[in-house]
């Protein structure tokens, strides 16, 4: 079988279909925690986010591999740096890309029990899981490989662009428990997703010919909805604007926290998160194959006979493996997340004014452990965090996390968050020991934001 280029090969999976906020959970009381857990403490009477500034927030990460393993500048080919990139990953490895922008939000207190919030924001959300044994085969070749079944099931991904409008209410049960829930409406605007896929494609030595090809249990799906119309591609920047919020493909989903201070020191948090589905019925373009086939060579027809060999192949395959293209509703379900933690509050004690004219009570310093897990096409992603937390003053607080995940195993993060008069400001960057090297980095993120807070 012919060849084809391995860096052509891993550029594709790597841009074709190329979060754990471990900084921003449970920190300063800042208005965004409640979108990680509605459960979360709120002690001032209203807040309104900067319109496209209150939330921002970018992560991109993948395992096996990071872009200095192909572009270090180290006199090694630029073929051998992607063939040693090719061997080390498995079907395990992913790539990942989120982003999110906020373009409103705000909040008010009802009474003294209830803190209702709301807002709407922008998301992309994309993983691809590394298919290694069909990059094996189209970058190798099948004749090293005689006998062997290489899956299909491997082919993975799943995109998703979408607005999410939302509504809290974050309720004071006592002095130690505090709850909270939130309802969101979907709307996708693109979906392109391919799991549970099967087949396998093995190479035997042939009898009418050298080598005879058997392509055995295939079922290969992709569901796609706002990308293609009758047919085409759609190109107008006006019908994705059109479906960005309400536009058809619609999806409700709902998240849970708590907070629970077991002394005053002591507190346990928890949360789920995007506990939700969109139903596609828009724009919807399906592709399916599936059957069986063997391909034991061609005989060609000489000398004149003019023959459609591509052709002739190409119906037969499609007789006896059927591939169908349908337009047919599908439902995708939201990627949930689960978060916890355990603080220990310590060192000066200070108070700060509410919103009740009374005075709150916290301490200067604080250590805990956060959990997050969130719930992939393969698998759960999981992330254990450490973290510390500082307040210098009653507006001046920072934050400084150490997680182990399947990015890294020493993942430093900061993060601060001021308030000058009404006007809050908050940022949170993760990975700072390699900013001195981000190529090599396997995980970057990124959040910032501006509201403004009355107490």
């Amino acid at each position: 079988m012919r060849r084809i280029s391995p860096l052509i090969f891993i550029l594709f999976i790597t841009f074709s279909y190329s979060q754990n906020k471990q900084l921003l959970y449970g920190f300063a009381e800042l208005p965004q925690t409640l979108l990680l857990n509605p459960g979360a403490e709120t002690n001032y009477k209203f807040h309104i986010g900067v319109p496209l500034l209150s939330g921002i927030s970018s992560e991109l990460g993948s395992t096996g591999f990071s872009m200095s393993d192909l572009f270090l500048n180290d006199g090694i080919s630029i073929t051998d740096k992607v063939n040693n990139v090719l061997n080390k990953l498995d079907s395990k490895d992913h790539l990942k890309f989120n982003m999110q922008l906020e373009l409103f939000s705000g909040g008010f207190r009802y009474d003294d029990k209830k803190y209702f919030s709301f807002g709407i924001y922008e998301e992309v959300d994309v993983i691809s899981y590394f298919p290694k044994d069909v990059s094996v085969f189209f970058t190798e070749g099948n004749s090293p490989y005689l006998d062997r079944q290489f899956s299909i099931s491997d082919l993975m991904y799943k995109a998703d662009v979408l607005t999410v409008l939302h509504f809290g209410v974050t309720k004071k049960v006592d002095k130690q428990l505090t709850v909270g829930g939130r309802f969101k409406i979907y709307t996708s605007t693109l979906n392109s997703e391919s799991f549970d896929n099967t087949g396998t494609l093995t190479t035997v030595n042939g009898t009418n010919n050298i080598y005879a090809h058997h392509l055995s249990n295939l079922n290969v799906n992709i569901r796609t909805s706002g990308l293609m119309e009758n047919d085409e591609m759609i190109q107008d920047p006006g019908t994705y604007l059109k479906n960005t919020l309400l536009g058809g493909n619609l999806g409700f989903g709902f998240d849970f926290g708590f907070t629970y201070h077991q002394s005053d020191q002591l507190e346990f948090t928890g949360s789920i998160i995007d506990l939700g589905f969109i139903k596609h019925t828009n724009n919807i373009t399906n592709y399916y194959a599936y059957g069986n086939y063997t391909l034991d060579g061609i005989e060609f027809l000489f000398p004149n006979e003019r023959v459609d060999y591509w052709h002739n192949l190409q119906e037969d395959f499609e007789e006896k493996v059927p591939n169908d293209e349908n337009q047919d509703s599908y439902i995708s379900w939201r990627p949930t997340k689960l978060n916890g933690s355990l603080k220990y509050s310590f060192g000066e004690k200070r108070s700060k004014y509410c919103y009740d004219n009374t005075f709150k009570n916290f301490y200067s310093n604080a250590l805990g452990i956060q959990l997050n897990a969130v719930f992939r096409p393969l698998r759960p992603q999981l992330a254990l965090t450490g973290f510390y937390q500082k307040s210098f003053l009653n507006k001046l607080h920072t934050k400084v996390t150490y997680t182990i995940d399947e990015y890294s195993f020493y993942n430093v993060g900061a993060g601060i968050s001021a308030q000058i008069g009404k006007v809050n400001f908050y940022g949170l960057v993760d990975n700072i020991a390699n900013f001195n090297d981000i190529a090599s980095a396997n995980n970057v993120s990124l959040q910032l934001g501006i509201n403004l807070i009355f107490n």
